[in-house]
Formats: structure tokens, C-alpha cells, sequence
């Protein structure tokens, strides 16, 4: 199939500064780039869009390059921003750059084996921490006008607010972003940069610059925002503060599964359009799975497969997938510590005493003291009703906790329900 009629199926292509460039990935041989803010020592799934992105271009015979951003890492992409980001050291972003470097070499293929679509990974402060100031002022900055850069609307809509203004040093970003284009053109021969909607205007300034200092024609392609049904940037936990990373010290592949696992269903479509590589008749039969048994969820179920395979590895999706089938299953005695920790992390917790463990403790008292039931009357009476279960085994009222209960000799995992959980620790 044509990487075209790919990217119109999934619906990757949200803007183009030229269609021709199309057929022109559809024959291979095009170098293309995607800048990626190193604020952080690991991407997040809010980018992985775009690595998906690079990784379809490479494997139709283009020659994808990822730019860590070290150098417009020190002045903060200003679009769409409310407000300035805090500014890095040079210390900080080294760190980050080389954070980034690992997790992009698990994405693309950086061996020569690739032959000329072999990825390259280069970083704009060779460039941008060594010119002069007067040489860019001289060899960018004459090229564009205030009057240009205002009309933006990443830049318009920063004036436009009352509560905030925008300093000179983020007014200047987009400059520091064409130059990057400019670079990657004289040096990789690079003609194309992909971004988000909301890197438009920087796009477009840089194929501009181009333009005017070379006479080349270059393109650039942005790719719809990811949000939620309420306008939020998808890629954030629940709470929407913390965001869910690709590091898997940072955001472990359990995490990640059950996040996805979780997705609406009127996201689900689009996200298995984004964030897989499979195939169209199988994303067509899986959209009909959401339409007509959406309580079974095997979309999100093959999205979350599919993503952390990608992300991971296939063995980590397929221990991800047995974990959170344990969660609600007796095969929680099965999981190692670690992973049992990672399935109830989200559980109120309390401490249980070896001495009033092995004196033997009631499960209506436990009931209560786990904040599961309001009194021992209440906690009776959840245990007729046969809702209550210890390690995922229903329990009854006589029953009373045993050493044999135990996992990894000190948890015990207590459930009123379907989601009331309370993780149980013997000390």
C-alpha cells in the first residue's frame, strides 16, 4: 500500500504546504524531520505520534532524521503556551537529550543496514549554541518582518491575553526553528519537516527561510492534536497533571496498559489509527467491536496490546495483559512482587501487625479497619451477599485470615466488589 493512502485511512494528515510531496514519499527517498523537546529524560505518549510517524516514512524507503531540541531547549517553544516555561540548564538538557537518544534508537533504525533511509539523530546546539548572534540576525532575521511573526497564531494568541504577555526570547523561537530546517537542508539534504497543528506557523516560517536562501522548495506536513472528548491533551494521567512516559522507569509498561485499556470509546478509533501499525481491515473490524459490543473491549484491548509491544517489547505486553487479567482474578497469587505492587498501586493501604496477624483476625473486623465497611454490622453483612474477597477468592463471614493467605509472605490483597481495593501489609 502507498504511505498516501495509509496516512488518509488513519487520518494522520491534519495540514500539507505542498500535496506533491506525497507522491514523492510514496517513490521513498525523501528525507524528512521531526523536532523533539527535550524538557524531560523521556518522551511521553503524547509523542509518539510522531515517532510512529517516522517510522511509517521509514518504512516506505525515506530517510527519517529526529532533532533533539538542545538548543531551542534553552529558550522553551512558546505556541500555544499560556505561559513561559521555566528555563533549563544547559546541564539539565544534556541529560535529557541523551535520555531521549535511547528511546528514540528503540523506534527507528539507526544501523547502516537501513542503507539510505538508515535515521539520523542530531542535535540543534552543535548549530545554534556556536553562531553569532550579529551572523543570525544578518542571515535569518532579515528575512521575515515583525509584522509576520505577530500574525502567527502561536504568537497572536499570546498577545491576545490580558494575564500574560511574550518575551523576546520566545518571540524568537521560531526563527531558531526555520534555521533548523535551513541546516538539516544544506547538510542532510532534508526536505521535509512533520510536527503537530500546533507547530504550523514555525513550519511554515521555516519553509519559507529556506525558500529565500536556497530557492529550494520544501514541505511540511502537520498531524491533527491528540485531545480528549473535554479538550485536554491526551497522554496525561487521570488527574491530568502527570503524564504517562515511555520510560518504563517512569511509567511502568502495567501503567501504560491499563491506561489505554481505559480509553473512551469514541478515541479508541482514531488512536488505534495513530498509535498502531496494524493492519486497515483489522482496525475496521475492531471499530465495528466498539459499535457493537463495546463492553467487551477488544479495541482498547488490542491498543494497549499493540502499544506497549511497540514501546516494550512483546514480552512486557503480554505480562502487562496477564497482570491486569489478574487483577480481578485468582491469578493475583501468580504475579511476582513487583507486578502485584504495580497492580494495586492505585489501593488505600494500611499495616497489619505479625502479632495480630497470628492471634487471627476476623474479616468483619478487617472490613472495618480497612475502611471498607462502616461497622461490623455493615461489613456482616457484605460478606452474606458474598461480595467480599481475599486475594480474589470469595470469603464468608467465619472465615478468618491465615498465614497460607499470604503473598510474598506479607500482602494480602482484601476487595469489597468490583473496584473497592485495599492492599493489606503484615509487618
Amino acid at each position: 500500500m502507498r504511505l498516501s493512502d495509509d496516512w488518509t485511512f488513519r487520518g494522520l494528515v491534519h495540514q500539507a504546504t505542498d500535496e506533491s510531496i506525497f507522491e514523492r514519499l510514496n517513490g521513498g527517498g525523501v528525507t524528512a524531520y521531526i523536532g523533539f523537546d527535550p524538557t524531560a529524560s523521556s518522551l511521553h505518549l503524547g509523542s509518539l505520534l510522531q515517532l510512529c510517524n517516522l517510522r511509517r516514512l521509514q518504512m516506505a524507503g525515506n530517510r527519517p532524521i529526529a532533532l533533539a531540541g538542545g538548543g531551542t531547549g534553552l529558550i522553551g517553544d512558546p505556541s500555544f503556551k499560556a505561559v513561559e516555561r521555566p528555563l533549563l540548564t544547559p546541564e539539565q538538557l544534556n541529560a535529557n537529550v541523551e535520555g531521549i537518544r535511547s528511546q528514540l534508537e528503540k523506534f527507528l533504525d539507526f544501523s547502516p543496514s537501513a542503507g539510505a533511509a538508515q535515521a539520523l539523530l542530531v542535535n540543534n546546539a552543535d548549530w545554534l549554541t556556536t553562531i553569532s548572534l550579529t551572523d543570525f540576525l544578518r542571515d535569518v532575521g532579515k528575512h521575515f518582518t515583525v509584522n509576520q511573526m505577530i500574525a502567527k497564531e502561536s504568537v497572536k494568541s499570546r498577545l491576545d491575553r490580558d494575564d500574560s504577555g511574550l518575551s523576546f526570547t520566545e518571540f524568537s523561537y521560531m526563527l531558531l526553528q526555520a534555521y533548523d530546517f535551513l541546516r538539516l537542508h544544506l547538510d542532510y539534504d532534508c526536505s521535509l519537516q512533520l510536527g503537530g497543528s500546533d507547530q504550523w506557523g514555525n513550519i511554515t516560517v521555516g519553509t519559507e527561510l529556506v525558500r529565500k536562501v536556497t530557492g529550494h522548495s520544501v514541505a511540511g506536513i502537520t498531524s491533527p492534536l491528540l485531545l480528549r472528548s473535554d479538550g485536554r491533551k491526551y497522554g496525561k494521567s487521570e488527574g491530568g497533571t502527570d503524564r504517562i512516559w515511555l520510560d518504563a522507569s517512569l511509567t511502568s509498561p502495567f501503567t501504560l496498559h491499563q491506561f489505554l485499556l481505559n480509553s473512551d470509546d469514541d478515541l479508541t478509533p482514531m488512536l488505534l489509527r495513530f498509535f498502531t501499525f496494524l493492519d486497515h481491515e483489522t482496525i475496521m473490524e475492531l471499530d465495528e467491536s466498539v459499535r457493537s459490543a463495546p463492553q467487551e473491549r477488544r479495541a482498547q484491548r488490542a491498543l494497549a496490546n499493540a502499544v506497549v509491544g511497540f514501546v516494550h517489547g512483546e514480552t512486557a505486553a503480554q505480562q502487562a495483559e496477564r497482570a491486569g487479567a489478574a487483577l480481578f482474578s485468582e491469578d493475583i497469587a501468580g504475579l511476582d512482587e513487583q507486578m502485584l505492587l504495580e497492580v494495586v498501586g492505585d489501593a488505600p493501604s494500611s499495616t497489619l501487625a505479625q502479632s495480630e496477624f497470628d492471634a487471627g483476625i476476623e474479616m468483619g473486623e478487617l472490613l472495618v479497619r480497612c475502611a471498607l465497611a462502616a461497622s461490623k454490622g455493615e461489613a456482616r453483612r457484605f460478606l452474606e451477599q458474598g461480595g467480599v474477597y481475599v486475594n480474589n477468592v470469595r470469603t464468608n463471614v467465619s472465615d478468618v485470615l491465615s498465614r497460607e493467605q499470604l503473598l510474598h509472605g506479607r500482602y494480602v490483597v482484601v476487595r469489597r466488589g468490583r473496584r473497592q481495593m485495599h492492599l493489606v501489609v503484615v509487618r
